[in-house]
Order: structure tokens, then C-alpha cells, then sequence
């Protein structure tokens, strides 16, 4: 039974790779997964977290989601790093010629990218009611971003949040288009970026 649907797996991914390749706008792909790469990820956000931030700021809405998110993305490095291990699936093999942004491990199950994009997006959809205080406290000291965002700071985090909800689908699916992984892989690093930005979010309530 696991046999027959390891092979459904390869099959339907296989046939979505050969049906979008011709499509493909790779260097949009490319930067995508290049975006979700826990090696640009985590250092850009350490640096937030640590660097002085003048008041006010704009940078001081995303203060909130540093210690959660940095924790987030470590545990979600070891959690998928754990699995891989267990699992130790190949990569798809329809697609060794493709270039890669970053160097890649050749464990496929589950997708990091995908559990990665999914854990940020959700931790600012968690997120939304203390991003929008914040929004809000910084308007009224800065007319900068009381011009920017003008009254309505409630609908500027609902635009930031579909944003980044959209780049966490668009990278995702972008892993099965470009042979990088198979469905299940990508399907399941969803899920796994769902629960820990669950984790993270009740673990480091602000």
C-alpha cells in the first residue's frame, strides 16, 4: 500500500514538472526559493533582532515577531532535519540538470522551503492583532508612517499578511514545478510550518 502511493506521489509530481516546465518563469522561481533559504533567512532576521532600532521606527512593527520567529525557524531546522533523517527519501531524479539558487541537501521528505514559508506566513496571520497595535502605536509617532499606511492600519497588516501568504503558496508549489520535491514532501512541510508557528506563537505569547 505505502508502495503504491510513494509511486502516485512520483507520478503526479512528475506530470506537474513536465506539464509547467515549458511555463516556468524560472528566475522568478529561483529568487522565491532563494528568499525561503534558511541561510539568508536566519541571519536577516538575528540581525533584527539584535541590532538598535531608532524610536520610532518603521522596523519596530516587526519586534514583536522576532523572538518567536528566530525560534520558529530553529525549530523548524531541527524538526526537519530530524525527519530527513528518519525518512531519508531521495530528491525527485526527473530533474538533476535543473540549477539550484543555494546548495541543497539530496533528502527530499519533507519540503524545509515549504514548512519554512508556511511557518512565517502563519505566525503573522497569529500575529495580526499585536502587529496591528503595533502599526498603530508607531503611526502616531511617526507621520511618516501616518501618511504611508493612513488611517487604516488594520487593512495594512491584512495586505501584509495575504503578501506573505501568497509568497508561502507561491514557493511551495514552486518546489513541486521545479522537480525540487515531490507533493507529499511539500504538502507535509505545510503542515509542519502551520504547527510550529502554533508552538512559537503559545510558547512566546506577546
Amino acid at each position: 500500500m505505502l508502495g503504491r502511493l510513494v509511486a502516485l506521489d512520483t507520478t503526479v509530481s512528475q506530470h506537474l514538472h513536465v506539464l509547467a516546465k515549458p511555463f516556468l518563469p524560472h528566475s522568478l522561481l529561483l529568487l522565491l526559493e532563494l528568499s525561503a533559504d534558511f541561510r539568508f533567512f536566519f541571519p536577516l532576521s538575528l540581525s533584527l533582532l539584535l541590532a538598535p532600532i531608532p524610536d520610532p521606527s518603521p522596523t519596530q512593527i516587526l519586534r514583536p515577531l522576532l523572538s518567536p520567529l528566530i525560534f520558529g525557524l530553529l525549530l523548524d531546522l531541527a524538526v526537519v532535519g530530524l525527519i530527513k533523517l528518519l525518512f531519508r527519501r531521495s530528491r525527485p531524479l526527473y530533474n538533476k540538470k535543473m540549477s539550484v539558487a543555494v546548495s541543497v541537501d539530496h533528502l527530499s521528505f519533507p519540503s524545509g522551503h515549504s514548512s519554512r514559508v508556511c511557518f512565517v506566513a502563519s505566525l503573522l496571520h497569529l500575529s495580526t492583532a499585536a502587529l496591528t497595535d503595533a502599526l498603530a502605536n508607531l503611526r502616531s509617532a511617526s507621520p511618516f508612517v501616518d501618511r504611508w499606511i493612513g488611517a487604516d492600519e488594520v487593512n495594512a497588516v491584512r495586505i501584509l499578511v495575504s503578501v506573505a501568504w501568497a509568497w508561502a503558496v507561491g514557493t511551495s508549489v514552486s518546489r513541486v514545478l521545479l522537480g525540487r520535491h515531490f507533493v507529499t514532501d511539500v504538502f507535509t512541510g505545510a503542515c509542519l510550518g502551520v504547527l510550529e508557528a502554533l508552538v512559537s506563537f503559545h510558547l512566546l505569547r506577546f
